[in-house]
């Protein structure tokens, strides 16, 4: 089984180019790899709960939608603590959507535990 990473640096301000990392994430764990994903910098902002129902990329689908199946199948889903934590996000609201808060020293981990990562 192979292992990506997905780093989601890009928000609210580029929807279709932040849902295509999670729909990229999607279809890896579908096809049976193993996928964890990081959200740190502006990528947190798509992490309220409002944002994940409404927000969509241009012909990718809802990112709530990418969410359900990354979490029945078993993603790692991780969040930068200080970038929520700087938008007003709590570690509640990561929590109440899956997400793991964790430090830049877990994504440097993560990343050499990869095979592969990709940065959306």
């Amino acid at each position: 089984m192979n292992k990506l990473l997905v780093h989601i640096i890009t928000g609210v301000e580029n929807p279709s180019r932040a849902v295509l990392g999670f729909l990229v994430a999607k279809s890896a764990i579908q096809d049976g790899n193993e996928v964890t994903i990081f959200c740190a910098g502006d990528g947190v902002t798509s992490l309220h709960e409002i944002t994940t129902q409404e927000m969509q990329g241009v012909g990718l689908g809802t990112l709530e939608d990418h969410l359900v199946v990354l979490k029945e199948k078993g993603a790692h889903l991780y969040a930068s603590g200080k970038s929520a934590a700087a938008r007003g996000i709590t570690k509640e609201q990561l929590e109440e959507l899956g997400f793991t808060p964790a430090t830049p020293n877990k994504l440097v981990e993560l990343t050499f535990e990869a095979d592969r990562v990709l940065i959306y």
